[in-house]
C-alpha cells in the first residue's frame, strides 16, 4: 500500500499543480487528469476501488481546485494545448514516466495530446467521456451545434453560479441520487467563472479529430450511457479512430461515471491495465 504525499510544499510546478501522490515500488504511476471546472477531489469515489496496488499522481489544473490561480494565464489556456503542456513540464520535472494517463472528458484529450508529443511519457491512455471535438460535422456526430454553444457560454457569461446549479443534474443524470448533482454543482460554483468561460471556450471550440490517428500507445475508450455531453457515437469514433484502442460501453450513465460508478468504472479500468504491456 502507498502513502500519500501532498505536494504542498514541492517547488515549481508541483506547487503550481496542488499535487497528491501515493507511491508503491515497483508499479507504474497512473496519472489522473480532471475535467472542466471540477478537481482532482472529483476521482475520489474511483481510487480506493482502483489505486490500492499502484502509485498514483492526482493534479488540478491551473485555475482548478487548489492549484495556485495566480499562476493562470489567458494566452497559454486559450487551448487544451496548454494545459497538454503542463502535465509533459510536470512529469518531466518529476522525473516520472512512463505512466498510466486516466482522464476524464476534456482531461481525455490533454492525455491524449502528451500521448501524441511525448510518447516516452505515456504507457496508457484510459478516455473517459471524452471527445475530439464537440461541435457536429459533415458527416460527424458532436452532440453540439454552433448556436448550442454559444448560448452555453452566454449563460456561463450571464449567471455561472446559476448556470452551474442548472447544468449539474443534467451531466451527472442520476436523478435518484440528487447528492451527486450537489456535489456536482457545489464543485463547479467553487471555479473562478472567468477561467472556467476560458476552459470552456477551449474544449467546445476545438477539433482535435487529426490528432487521434498519431496516438501509439495502448488505448482504452469507456463510453458512459445516457452521456448528455459525449454521445456514444463519440466513443466509436474514438475507437475508430485510435489503431491501439478498446471500447468499453457502461451501464453507469451521465458524463460522470467515475463518480456515479465508481466499481464498474474501476473495474474496466483495472482489466485494461492488467493486460496492457508494462513499458
Amino acid at each position: 500500500m502507498g502513502v500519500d504525499v501532498t505536494e504542498s510544499a514541492a517547488s515549481g510546478l508541483g506547487q503550481r499543480h496542488a499535487l497528491t501522490r501515493t507511491e508503491v515500488p515497483g508499479s507504474v504511476p497512473a496519472l489522473f487528469v480532471h475535467g472542466f471546472a471540477t478537481s482532482q477531489e472529483m476521482w475520489r469515489r474511483l481510487l480506493p476501488e482502483l489505486a490500492s496496488d499502484r502509485s498514483t499522481l492526482l493534479m488540478d489544473h491551473v485555475g482548478a481546485g487548489s492549484s495556485d490561480l495566480s499562476a493562470y494565464d489567458p494566452r497559454r489556456y486559450q487551448s487544451l494545448t496548454g494545459y497538454a503542456d503542463d502535465v509533459v513540464a510536470l512529469l518531466d520535472e518529476l522525473d516520472l514516466g512512463p505512466v498510466d494517463v486516466i482522464g476524464h472528458s476534456a482531461g481525455s484529450m490533454i492525455g491524449a495530446l502528451v500521448a501524441v508529443q511525448r510518447p516516452d511519457l505515456v504507457a496508457s491512455l484510459s478516455m473517459i467521456g471524452g471527445s475530439p471535438r464537440y461541435l457536429d460535422d459533415d458527416g460527424y456526430v458532436g452532440g453540439f451545434t454552433q448556436e448550442a454553444i454559444e448560448d452555453l457560454i452566454g449563460a456561463m457569461q450571464a449567471n455561472f453560479v446559476g448556470w452551474s446549479r442548472s447544468l449539474a443534474p443534467v451531466v451527472m443524470a442520476n436523478p435518484d441520487r440528487p447528492e451527486l448533482a450537489e456535489e456536482l454543482a457545489d464543485t463547479f460554483a467553487h471555479t473562478s467563472a472567468s477561467i472556467a468561460i476560458d476552459f470552456a471556450r477551449a474544449i467546445f471550440f476545438s477539433d482535435f479529430r487529426e490528432v487521434l490517428p498519431a496516438i501509439a500507445v495502448p488505448t482504452l475508450v469507456v463510453q458512459a450511457a445516457d452521456d448528455p455531453m459525449v454521445p456514444e457515437a463519440v466513443g466509436h469514433y474514438l475507437h475508430e479512430s485510435i489503431a491501439d484502442s478498446r471500447l468499453e460501453l457502461l451501464r453507469a450513465t451521465g458524463h460522470f461515471p467515475h463518480v456515479s460508478g465508481p466499481e464498474e468504472t474501476a473495474s474496466i479500468l483495472s482489466d485494461f491495465l492488467a493486460q496492457r504491456p508494462r513499458p
